[in-house]
C-alpha cells in the first residue's frame, strides 16, 4: 500500500509530504494490491461509459419519436394525440416490451440526433435502412418494406416513370434520402426545391413550386388526394427500420421478436390495411428480413 506521511519539522523530509510503500506482513512491498488498485482505475471508464448507454429494456416508459405531419403514418392531432401506422406498430412492440409509451415528433433531420443524445428511446417514423445511418445508429426490423415511387399534379401526363422527371424541379425534404434516388444514385438532372417536410412539398406542388413529390409509396398514398396522383411506378425497396441506440443489441433483439409475433398473429396484416386498404397498393403480409443485431455491437465496437 502507498501512504503519505508528513515528516516532522526539523527532519530530514522538512516538513513535506513523503510516498513510501506500505508491506504486507512478513515485509513483501504490496506490488500485487498497487497493480490491482491501477486495474480498477483503468476499468471504471468503461463502466461509467456502459452506465450512460442503457437498453431500451431498462427503461420505465418507451420514448417513441414518430412523425406528426405525415397521414396515415404520423399525424399529431390538436389535442397532442398521435395516429397512424408507425403509432401504432410502435404501441404494438412497446406492448410486447412490457412498456407504456410516450410519443414525441422525430423531424427527418433530427431523427440520428434524437437517438443518439437520448431525447427518445426508439424511432418510429418511415424511417429507411440505409448504409450512411448505420454508421450513426442501429436498427431493428425493418417492419415493413416500401417502395419508392412519384407524385405529380392530375393533369401531367408527361411523367409516367421516374426517368421522365428530367429538367423538372423535385422536392427536396432536409434529412431524407429520396430524393438523393434520383439525382445521385439514378444520376436524373432534375432542379431540388428545399423544403422542412413532406407536407410542405406536396403544398408546393399543388402550387406549381416543384413538378414532383418522390419518396415511398406509404407516405405519398396519405398525401394523394384530389388535385394529386402517384405515377405507380416504384423504383426502389425501402426497409423501414426502427431506429435505436447503438450497442443495444438486447434491445435491438426484442424489437425484433416483437415485429416477428407482429405478423405471426395477424396484426401487421390489419394495421396495414386499417391505414392503406383504399390506397390500392401491393400490401406485403409477411415478415421482413430483418438487419443483423449484432451489426449494433460492431459498430459500437468500432
Amino acid at each position: 500500500m502507498v501512504t503519505l506521511t508528513r515528516t516532522p519539522p526539523g527532519g530530514s523530509g522538512h516538513g513535506r509530504l513523503r510516498r513510501s510503500a506500505g508491506r504486507a506482513p512478513g515485509g513483501r512491498p504490496l506490488r500485487r494490491a498497487a497493480a490491482a488498485l491501477a486495474a480498477v482505475a483503468v476499468l471504471v471508464p468503461t463502466a461509467v461509459s456502459c452506465a450512460v448507454g442503457t437498453s431500451i429494456l431498462d427503461k420505465e416508459t418507451l420514448v417513441v419519436g414518430v412523425k406528426a405531419d405525415q397521414p396515415a403514418l404520423g399525424v399529431k392531432a390538436s389535442d397532442g394525440r398521435y395516429s397512424g401506422f408507425d403509432v401504432d406498430v410502435a404501441t404494438y412492440i412497446a406492448g410486447r416490451l412490457g412498456k407504456p409509451v410516450r410519443f414525441v415528433t422525430a423531424p427527418s433531420a433530427q431523427r440520428e440526433k434524437m437517438i443518439k443524445n437520448g431525447t427518445v428511446d426508439l424511432v418510429v417514423a418511415s424511417y429507411s435502412i440505409t448504409a450512411e445511418r448505420k454508421t450513426k445508429v442501429a436498427f431493428g426490423g425493418p417492419y415493413y418494406v416500401a417502395h419508392q415511387d412519384t407524385l405529380v399534379r392530375s393533369g401531367e401526363s408527361g411523367v409516367s416513370n421516374v426517368r421522365d422527371l428530367r429538367g423538372r424541379k423535385l422536392c427536396q425534404v432536409t434529412g431524407s434520402n429520396s430524393w438523393k434516388r434520383v439525382k445521385e444514385e439514378r444520376k436524373i438532372p432534375v432542379d431540388l426545391v428545399p423544403a422542412a417536410s413532406y407536407s410542405e412539398c406536396v403544398e408546393d406542388l399543388r402550387s406549381g413550386k416543384v413538378d414532383a413529390v418522390s419518396t415511398d409509396d406509404l407516405i405519398l398514398t396519405g398525401f394523394a388526394t384530389s388535385g394529386t396522383k402517384i405515377v405507380n411506378a416504384p423504383f426502389s425497396d425501402e426497409r423501414y427500420g426502427i431506429g435505436i441506440r447503438t450497442g443495444d443489441v438486447d434491445g435491438c433483439e426484442a424489437v425484433n421478436k416483437a415485429i416477428t409475433e407482429m405478423y405471426q398473429d395477424g396484426t401487421a396484416k390489419k394495421l396495414l390495411q386499417k391505414w392503406f386498404a383504399r390506397s390500392g397498393l401491393a400490401l406485403t403480409f409477411t415478415v421482413p428480413q430483418f438487419e443483423g443485431c449484432a451489426e449494433a455491437a460492431s459498430a459500437e465496437a468500432e
